[in-house]
């Protein structure tokens, strides 16, 4: 074949491979689902990072409420969530997608619910590599109900993490920055800046991911990275709570509770901006959430469901933004079901959200026009809140055709007040 028609063949499959790779981009939960887990089987953890082989947990409700058949799929992606080009042999043992066979209907609840869970591993779905990877349940549609990120590791190597406060004088009451080293005496890495990637999470919230860094310094088998601003974070302020373990019963958070037509309306106190109040140290579990219910003997089936009404009193300028309720609750997502709206005749920003009795966590966040997401338009920010910092070391080997996760890295904030 003469070079004049390899070479437009060649760019053509090129082309052709790059305009249908596809990107993962976080779609909104379906409305009747609600309140979904994904943890590995270990206490006091909340996010699914964890050891390639761990068993990761998944639950969900279906406020429909009447035994839909769920199936759920597991797909690859490499470090930038583009979808790897592996096929489902090479990262999994079985299938990729399966029913999921484990439901029960809700008991002694006024808001009816069927409670879905899974494991993974399980006998049908093993999966062999570390990475990126995206899990999607579906309906006998064919449509997609919600998709959740989570990220598997090989500890090949040893990752330090330091939270200080911000390394540029300008921010340094209001931001923390985070310093690391990957330490890698077993691996050999030929060429950092190309085989190496990172990324950064803030309370295991991939809404605000940070990437793209470099090593700065190479030193003993070690890669140092010590930026002054671009591994910092706004630090925020810590997050608002309520616990309605009690669904009938008000709390130092909630001033009231009412029976509606169906079931209960939660009414919280009017929360009050705080980015001209001093720093007050407020113990969190940075946004997530956990289920309880003391009234009945389980909490999966026999904690109801209740209306919480949400109220905000703000003086700043805040004409162009959009205000929005935000936590684990829903996975960080911004969307109506967490929107805020703003009552001119209270003078406060509402919004009413159905969630699952239990501790939640909770803060107020604003996006602009552009996209841009602030959580200190509202709240503050100060250097002394209490945050969870997680690094993700991502390899790619010359000639690998995927990024694996050789370490992970968690830093606390606190440390630095010890």
């Amino acid at each position: 074949m003469s070079s004049k028609i390899l070479l437009p063949l060649l760019f053509f499959v090129f082309f052709l491979q790059f305009s249908f790779a596809q990107v993962y981009q976080q779609e909104n939960d379906a409305e009747h689902i609600k309140t979904v887990i994904f943890r590995p089987a270990i206490a006091n953890t909340y996010t699914p990072i964890a050891k390639l082989g761990t068993s990761l947990v998944i639950s969900f409700d279906d406020t429909e409420a009447d035994e839909k058949d769920y199936y759920y799929k597991i797909e690859h992606y490499n470090y930038d969530w583009l979808k790897s080009d592996l096929l489902t042999s090479e990262f999994i043992n079985g299938y990729e997608e399966d029913r999921i066979r484990d439901y029960e209907n809700s008991f002694n609840t006024l808001q009816y619910y069927t409670h879905y869970n899974f494991t993974i591993p399980n006998k049908v779905t093993q999966i062999k590599l570390s990475g990126n990877y995206v899990l999607s349940v579906f309906d006998d549609d064919d449509t997609v109900v919600f998709t959740r990120r989570f990220v598997l590791y090989e500890p090949k190597v040893d990752v330090g993490v330091q939270v200080m406060r911000s390394h540029d004088i300008t921010t340094i009451q209001e931001k923390q920055s985070v310093d690391f080293v990957i330490h890698h005496p077993n691996l050999h890495i030929n060429n950092p800046k190309e085989e190496i990637r990172i990324t950064l999470l803030q309370n295991e919230n991939w809404q605000t991911a940070l990437g793209g860094f470099v090593p700065m310094y190479f030193k003993n088998n070690q890669l140092i990275y010590k930026y002054n601003k671009e591994t910092s974070y706004w630090a925020g302020n810590e997050f608002w709570n309520f616990e309605n373990k009690a669904i009938r019963n008000s709390t130092v958070a909630i001033a009231n509770v009412e029976l509606g037509d169906e079931i209960y309306h939660t009414y919280l106190y009017t929360n009050q901006e705080r980015i001209d109040k001093a720093y007050t140290y407020f113990p969190d579990v940075n946004g997530n959430f956990v289920v309880r219910n003391i009234d009945g003997k389980g909490t999966e089936l026999e904690a109801d469901y209740t209306w919480v009404h949400f109220y905000l009193e703000s003086l700043e300028d805040l004409e162009g933004k959009e205000v929005y309720v935000s936590g684990a609750f829903n996975n960080w997502q911004l969307n109506e079901g967490n929107l805020m709206s703003y009552n001119e005749d209270a003078q406060l920003y509402e919004a009413k959200i159905l969630l699952k009795q239990g501790f939640v966590n909770y803060q107020f966040l604003t996006k602009d026009a552009s996209g841009a997401i602030s959580n200190h338009d509202i709240d503050g920010s100060h250097y002394q809140t209490e945050n969870q910092y997680t690094v993700l070391v991502y390899y790619r080997k010359f000639g690998s055709r995927y990024d694996s996760v050789i370490g992970v890295g968690n830093g606390n904030s606190e440390v630095m007040f010890r």
